[in-house]
């Protein structure tokens, strides 16, 4: 995602160019331009005079702009309300986190338990219940990726981000002698993998849903982020986090396209003296005839929807065994809860695109105003008619594009979400959740690095607990001592910082 300006902030490079539209309108600002420079050449150089009227030019752009605009702030909108939604599986994911990891006891053994005084079957259940624990934090990290590959239209889990975190989920709905027919639907993209990888065991699999073909490469940023994630050997070959279309040569310099079907032709004649058969397009379903990449078709995904499962049959659990209070497992429910509401309101986002006969009508009228607008400015602007319409073009196409690109911010366009940045932020704060044991209280509060009372009371607080003839210890006064105290600290901060 290009976020900076590149006028003002960094360097222009050409990754920051394949951000703009002009990929996307130079055809058709081309067109038009060839348009308005024949109009100006025979009114210009000839006798006859192809200008008309300019009445309706200033009504119909005045409404064809306003139209644009509004086109624009809807996709914006979509736009600013999937971030939103990613927002809220951020929010979620910290508060399940936490509350799995502090709220779900590691000290399971009562007093009353025959175990209760073997110590090594103590501590072996101290350490099953943090790997229990560890792993349904797992859970909700593996979570926010596949909904990331939902939202690309990636079907299956079998991904070198998503498969090392659910792997360890039971795979049928029986555990005697398991069929093929008790597969659970989250793995029934397994059968066709395994195929795949019979068949061809050099190739990634391919899901079989998707007609877009993906390149097989990865940045170095997300190598490292994989390289953080649990090493599981996969029955069949894992894709890569990352599965963008393949980047071309005419992506950057995207006017060159018009000299494709030139350069096609020594290819077509090469193949036929070499006695080669004719090479598949890789290309073909992926881009439009402007070499515009064309949106992955949207699929339907279980992922999500069964993780939640898992994790709600965990709450189910903790609730049976008496391991939470009833506020935790609500707050618990509250944020699966979120988790639901979130995907199904992304999945509206993606599904639900403007209207195609809105678009087709605008970019239609569109489209006659920039043709006939040549004819109504040429009598004034003579010469400069070409630029002007050239100018014209480049600015309401450019409006109208960035629309309908931005609509559904869920794919691998320069300009669309930095989901697998935000999945990555999610595990980096769960990671720092689990990170923290959550001891007593007692062991890190009653230390000689705190000082509770301070700035009117430097003293830490072992020394404030041990000092019994200090007036904090007095029978009758000892309380109104502390709460003095307290009212003097907060006098010196608002004097030392109320110029701050």
């Amino acid at each position: 995602m290009v976020a900076e300006d590149p006028l003002f902030s960094g360097s222009w490079t050409l990754y920051k160019f394949r951000a703009t539209v002009i990929n996307d309108i130079w055809p058709e600002t081309t067109l038009f331009t060839l348009i308005a420079a024949m109009v100006t050449t025979v009114t210009m150089l000839t006798k006859h005079d192809l200008g008309v009227g300019s009445t309706l030019l200033t009504v119909l752009g005045t409404v064809l702009g306003l139209v644009i605009s509004f086109r624009t702030s809807s996709a914006y909108e979509r736009y600013q309300e999937g971030r939103k939604l990613w927002s809220n599986i951020s929010i979620a994911s910290r508060n399940i986190g936490q509350l799995i990891w502090v709220h779900v006891p590691v000290e399971r053994v009562k007093a009353t338990d025959p175990i209760a005084n073997d110590a090594d079957k103590v501590r072996a259940e101290r350490i099953k219940a943090v790997i229990e624990k560890r792993s349904m934090v797992n859970l909700v990290q593996a979570f926010a990726v596949s909904v990331k590959h939902f939202l690309r239209s990636e079907p299956g889990i079998y991904y070198e981000d998503l498969y090392p975190l659910v792997s360890f989920l039971p795979r049928h709905s029986t555990t005697s002698d398991p069929t093929q027919h008790d597969v659970l639907p989250m793995w029934l993209e397994h059968e066709k993998l395994s195929q795949s990888a019979r068949s061809s065991t050099t190739s990634l699999p391919s899901t079989g849903t998707s007609p877009r073909k993906h390149v097989v490469r990865k940045d170095s940023s997300f190598s490292n982020y994989e390289k953080a994630l649990p090493q599981v050997v996969s029955e069949v070959p894992l894709q890569p986090s990352r599965l963008p279309p393949a980047t071309k040569f005419y992506d950057y310099f995207p006017f060159l396209r018009i000299l494709k079907p030139i350069w096609a032709i020594p290819r077509f004649f090469y193949r036929r003296l070499t006695g080669r058969k004719k090479m598949v397009d890789e290309e073909a379903g992926i881009r439009g005839w402007t070499g515009k990449i064309k949106a992955p078709p949207p699929i339907d995904s279980n992922v999500p929807l069964e993780i939640t499962l898992f994790l709600h049959s965990y709450v189910a659990f903790v609730l049976r065994s008496g391991l939470a209070q009833p506020a935790v497992a609500t707050a618990l429910m509250n944020n699966l809860g979120s988790f639901q509401d979130t995907v199904t309101n992304l999945e509206r986002v993606r599904n639900t695109p403007i209207p195609f006969a809105y678009q087709a009508h605008l970019r239609m009228s569109l489209w006659i105003y920039l043709a006939v607008l040549p004819f109504q400015v040429v009598t004034t602007m003579k010469w400069m008619t070409i630029p002007g319409t050239c100018f014209a073009a480049f600015m309401l196409l450019g409006f109208l594009e960035i629309g309908q690109e931005i609509e559904n911010p869920f794919n691998y366009d320069e300009n669309d979400l930095d989901m697998d940045s935000f999945c990555a932020s999610i595990t980096r704060e769960l990671h720092e959740i689990t990170a923290h044991p959550a001891p007593d209280p007692s062991s890190y509060v009653f230390t000689h690095a705190n000082q509770p009372f301070a700035p009117a009371d430097c003293r830490h607080a072992e020394e404030i607990i041990t000092d019994v003839a200090h007036e904090y210890h007095a029978p009758q006064r000892g309380m109104d001592s502390i709460k003095r105290t307290l009212l003097r600290s907060w006098k010196q901060v608002e004097e030392v910082t109320k110029d701050c």
